[in-house]
């Protein structure tokens, strides 16, 4: 009987993987029983064993070659934060989800400099100094999103803000997933969106596994990131004062653009009927209650004591909405919204056209078969 080939690998390295991956610890012994031996040096394990680990853990193989843990940081600004303090690590499923996303940047890149796209103006158009409200009004022609231009539910308004977005030329993603794999849902906790702003081919990732009224918000504010052309990782909380400045102009700027302060300073607020005030606002113009909310006491209607009371049972009930979920949807609905329309059309027709490799633009749009592309293509009308 052959022996198995054992691969020497720094202790440290097995704890580490296994810390980052956020994986329960109970979990992760019942899949590797022979971890804590391995973890204690006693014993090394096989290569395939130790592929299996690197995979369970999402961890690339290369790591385990090392003489100790690498310090991953995101290749983007982090603008996250616990309470005042900035969030250091960020999880397997945060770092994969941007690479993806750079990875389809970098391809539509060169997509639209070989096909001659013009750049996108709208990037870099605005500065930290403008006026708020001036910023938000701009965007609000571009985007042609007025309160009364939303449609009927927060869906359709989300739909109707992706597809302006995507009229300006800025690629917007949205997933509750790493990649395709349903195994590995994204936390809205960690972080609801990010974006990379690039003259060709700016990115928005927006975090599906959030309401749809969060999600219009981070899109809102990512808009605002990409108006700057800059780049970042964010969680847009409401509760707080977010420590960089940038952060707190794209917060406002979302805010003003999504419930202009001009349509809300003169209600009156029953603090005793609150709630339904909120939820008669919130289906107004299609955000959180949470947000209508935050317009209160970024205009002083709410003292910051009850806007933090009234905040906490807010989240609580929002929170329940968000852990009753629902359904994945339509697999040909779903997907162009996972890597954006503009891009999946571009890929779909640069690989008909001979000029991408079909195993790339399946790779790149999350699945294997032909016969699911040719699908998607007839469904987008390219082709």
């Amino acid at each position: 009987m052959p022996v198995s080939l054992r691969v020497e690998v720094q202790p440290a390295l097995l704890a580490w993987a296994r810390e980052r991956s956020g994986v329960p610890s109970e979990e992760v012994a019942s899949k590797f029983p022979a971890l804590i031996e391995w973890e204690s040096g006693r014993k090394q394990p096989t290569l395939k064993q130790l592929e299996k680990f690197a995979s369970s853990m999402h961890a690339p193989i290369g790591y385990f070659f090392l003489a100790e843990p690498p310090e991953e940081n995101l290749p983007i600004p982090d603008f996250r934060t616990m309470g005042d303090e900035p969030i250091r690590r960020a999880s397997p499923d945060l770092l994969d989800t941007v690479y993806l996303s750079q990875q389809r940047q970098g391809w539509y890149r060169d997509y639209a400099q070989v096909n001659g796209e013009p750049l996108v103006e709208f990037v870099g158009s605005f500065r930290a100094s403008m006026d708020i409200v001036e910023a938000a009004a701009q965007m609000t022609v571009q985007l042609t999103f007025e309160p009364n231009d939303r449609g009927p539910n927060w869906g359709e308004a989300l739909t109707r803000l992706i597809e302006a977005a995507d009229h300006l030329g800025v690629l917007v993603m949205v997933s509750g997933v790493v990649g395709s794999n349903t195994h590995r849902k994204l936390d809205p906790h960690e972080f609801r969106g990010f974006a990379l702003a690039d003259e060709l081919a700016p990115v928005i990732f927006i975090n599906g596994a959030d309401t749809k009224a969060a999600q219009i918000f981070t899109l809102a504010h990512e808009l605002a990131h990409i108006g700057l052309g800059d780049s970042g990782v964010d969680d847009v909380d409401m509760s707080v004062q977010a420590n960089s400045a940038t952060e707190r102009w794209c917060n406002r700027v979302a805010a003003e653009f999504l419930v202009p302060a001009e349509l809300i300073r003169n209600v009156t607020l029953d603090l005793d009927g609150i709630t339904n005030q909120l939820e008669l606002l919130a289906r107004r113009f299609k955000v959180s209650t949470l947000v209508v909310l935050r317009r209160f006491l970024d205009l002083g209607v709410l003292t910051f004591e009850q806007f933090h009371e009234i905040y906490l049972d807010e989240l609580s009930r929002v929170l329940a909405i968000l852990s009753a979920g629902g359904g994945g949807g339509n697999f040909y609905n779903t997907q162009p919204a996972r890597v954006s329309k503009r891009f999946a059309r571009a890929i779909i027709e640069s690989a008909q056209e001979g000029q991408t490799l079909y195993r790339d633009a399946f790779q790149m749009l999350g699945f294997k078969k032909l016969e699911t592309f040719n699908e998607l293509a007839t469904r987008l009308g390219v082709g």
